[in-house]
């Protein structure tokens, strides 16, 4: 299993700055960017190549905290996180307050798009904004709940810097995986519901 982590130099925790990740996927990207290597040997630009690739799909997974996530779990239990369906307790009301506002706005849509003239158009428009604003407060309070996730995955980095410190012992070092693949799912129906209504603020928008 191809370790993302250790491909980018980085310790194994759950979170990362992303700033600093960038700057360090910049620089190790760019000692083997086919642009430095295109006069080299055929077997060394190949090299360079598959490196190159390498580096683009683990900075790609460690940069989103889900994919992160996940990846984490994967390396610390040998098998990826199994999908569960039932929506976590702690996100039930703004799963129902989404899914209203979301059935909300696709029927406004409907309506708008009956509406065949300028004039019943322009009536519509006020509606619109309105249904927009509401779509827009949902979407904060959604990455008011992302951003609170991402605060704990701070604070679960000391467990993983213990492990890395004691590797002989790493076995009596507790991990909190049962959390962390909580937080994995939560971030998972988060990302679900902020593409449902920002696909449906793009379309209240024209």
């Amino acid at each position: 299993m191809t370790d993302n982590f250790a491909l980018l130099d980085e310790p194994r925790r759950p979170w990362i700055d992303p700033e600093a990740l960038k700057q360090k996927f910049l620089a190790l990207s760019a000692q083997v960017h086919p642009d430095r290597v295109h006069n080299a040997p055929a077997v060394e630009r190949q090299t360079a190549d598959r490196r190159y690739s390498e580096l683009n799909g683990a900075y790609n997974c460690l940069r989103e905290p889900k994919e992160r996530l996940r990846h984490l779990l994967e390396l610390e239990r040998g098998a990826k996180p199994g999908d569960i369906q039932n929506v976590p307790p702690e996100t039930t009301d703004l799963f129902f307050e989404t899914g209203r506002l979301c059935k909300e706005a696709d029927g406004f849509l409907e309506e708008k798009a009956r509406a065949g003239s300028p004039v019943l158009k322009a009536q519509l428009f006020a509606r619109s904004q309105e249904c927009l604003e509401k779509l827009l407060a949902m979407q904060q309070k959604i990455n008011a709940c992302r951003d609170e996730l991402l605060a704990e995955l701070k604070t679960m980095n000391p467990a993983w810097e213990s492990a890395a410190n004691e590797p002989a012992r790493r076995e009596n070092v507790p991990l909190p995986l049962e959390r962390l693949e909580e937080i994995y799912r939560l971030l998972g129906y988060l990302g679900r519901w902020r593409e449902q209504i920002q696909e449906r603020s793009v379309r209240l928008s024209f």
